[in-house]
């Protein structure tokens, strides 16, 4: 089941899951798990997720810039649709790139990735629902 009925939830569980990129190649579809090469969030089969939120910070002294795309296959597969492309995040400051105005929804079929122009500067920070 790629998109599931959402008027009919079991249940919504709240999550936070952060990644720092350590090299400057596309890394993450989010498995918040150390690593730069990630897989989470892409939702379990019969799930969706609601991206509530994805905030971008820089921890350097130097301005890095900051992309994000949903792409149409899972584990950053198929075609890169970006919501943020090479917007500057200014030295010690933060970017939010979605929040609850902007959420939108990713199924079982499709991934989200970042590209951060310099390695280990920025830290992205993703808040959402897993809906099932």
């Amino acid at each position: 089941m790629a998109n599931p009925n959402i008027v009919n939830v079991t249940s919504i569980n709240g999550n936070t899951a952060y990644v720092l990129p350590a090299s400057t190649a596309v890394s993450v579809a989010w498995t918040f798990n150390g690593s730069t090469s990630l897989t989470g969030l892409t939702p379990a089969a019969g799930t969706v997720n609601k991206i509530d939120s994805i905030v971008v910070s820089n921890t350097t002294g130097s301005a890095a810039a900051a992309s994000i795309a949903v792409y149409s296959a899972a584990a950053l597969g198929g075609t890169a649709y970006y919501i943020a492309y090479q917007i500057s995040v200014p030295a010690n400051a933060s970017l939010i790139v979605t929040d609850k105005t902007t959420s939108f929804y990713v199924t079982e079929n499709q991934s989200v990735g970042v590209i951060s122009g310099t390695a280990s500067a920025l830290t992205y920070v993703a808040s959402f629902e897993v809906i099932t």
